[in-house]
């Protein structure tokens, strides 16, 4: 029988949870309630309690309630339930995970499933879920369902969303532990991608399928590039072909799409093979045209469609870029390597067309001194497949 964690505060939603528990038994589900309130809980007993979850997060519940710091609270005890998932993880008793509540409630639940393997079910029924979502999401596959109403009760509509939800839980479980084992997998590669680096990305792709491998695409919007990161350190991985380093532009610059600072780190920290290419750092990204702020009034832009603007980075603000790449790819504990074309970075730069800047980008490269040169351009197939067999030669330590 196929086994749903419930984690939540019980001691201020433990008539819903013990609705939620009922619920799910009657749909053939095993369940495991874990409290995560500081308070005695109302309603209902926990199968793992607040003690032992506080204990998991280096607290105790007495503690907790005596500082009368609700944030730290919240803190602790996501910390204490991400433990508690991991140690039932490591049993095989957890098919899916269900939580319910407001800010505090979907906080810790949220930290909770962050470290969970990507495709096993995370739901999050929360009164957070209709504005920014990210903090809740991360770069993991989180299920997030406006609650409509608050969690305060069994009512006629909160009966129907909760209701939902433990059933969507209850199917995903069970599809999750009868999932049959796969057999004869391919190795996993990850791949970086934009707009205006795709044909690049797809010539590499495709000469990955053919040496044997299965490639995972990202979009290169923010959250792909973390959810890139993520993935790299859960152990999936063969290898990294990171074409499409935009993100590292707008971290610099200030655009929309930055992935933050570690964008680049993680292949090179958890020693996974890597092949990295400045695909379209010669662009920022913003929203809608009248939404760029003023302070780049006067630099070249291109609307890329209504709701896209993109800005041509400078020759200084390239050779940075460079340097950062760079160095990010020098200090990488596994094999990486570093390839550069020099006609042009993304669909945008080359002659003729409206981010071609020769100079802006030679100052990109010459702060690249050890990576290797090639008169391509990113998108051209041969660039693609130059980067599939480096990183296919890293991977099986022979030559591509």
């Amino acid at each position: 029988m196929a086994t749903v964690v419930l984690i939540g505060t019980l001691d201020t939603k433990g008539h819903e949870y013990a609705w939620l528990r009922d619920r799910l038994g009657a749909l053939g589900a095993d369940v495991i309630l874990v409290d995560t309130g500081v308070w005695p809980p109302s309603g209902t007993i926990a199968d793992v309690t607040a003690e032992r979850v506080a204990r998991a997060g280096g607290s105790d519940v007495e503690t907790l309630r005596s500082a009368g710091d609700r944030g730290a609270a919240v803190t602790a005890m996501g910390e204490g339930a991400a433990a508690v998932l991991s140690e039932l993880l490591g049993e095989g008793r957890v098919d899916a995970v269900l939580a319910v509540g407001g800010s505090g409630g979907s906080s810790i639940a949220a930290r909770a499933v962050r470290d969970l393997p990507v495709g096993l079910p995370k739901l999050i029924v929360s009164t957070m879920a209709s504005g920014d979502v990210s903090p809740y999401i991360g770069a993991k596959d989180v299920t997030l369902t406006y609650s409509v109403v608050d969690i305060a009760g069994v009512n006629r509509v909160s009966r129907l969303i909760l209701g939902n939800a433990a059933a969507a839980a209850a199917g995903m479980a069970q599809a999750y532990a009868t999932e049959p084992a796969a057999e004869g997998d391919r190795p996993l590669v990850a791949a970086s991608m934009f707009g205006v680096t795709t044909p690049g990305v797809d010539a590499a792709r495709e000469r990955l399928e053919e040496l044997g491998y299965e490639v995972l695409v990202f979009h290169s919007t923010g959250s792909g590039g973390r959810a890139l990161e993520s993935l790299v350190g859960s152990g999936l991985l063969a290898g990294v072909l990171d074409l499409t380093t935009t993100e590292l532009a707008d971290d610099l610059v200030g655009g929309v799409l930055s992935a933050g600072p570690d964008r680049l780190t993680a292949a090179g920290r958890h020693g996974v093979p890597q092949v990295v290419a400045p695909g379209a750092l010669d662009m920022v990204n913003f929203g809608p045209r009248d939404t760029v702020p003023e302070r780049f009034a006067g630099r070249l832009f291109y609307e890329h469609n209504p709701t896209v603007t993109l800005m041509r980075t400078t020759p200084d603000e390239m050779a940075e870029l460079g340097r950062r790449v760079a160095a990010k790819v020098a200090a990488a504990t596994g094999p990486a390597a570093l390839l550069v074309p020099l006609r042009g970075v993304s669909a945008l730069d080359a002659p003729g067309l409206p981010f071609h800047d020769p100079e802006a980008d030679a100052a990109a490269f010459a702060a690249m001194p050890a990576a290797e040169r090639l008169d391509l351009h990113v998108n051209d197939p041969e660039f693609g497949r130059a980067m599939a067999d480096r990183l296919h030669q890293m991977i099986t330590g022979g030559s591509a």
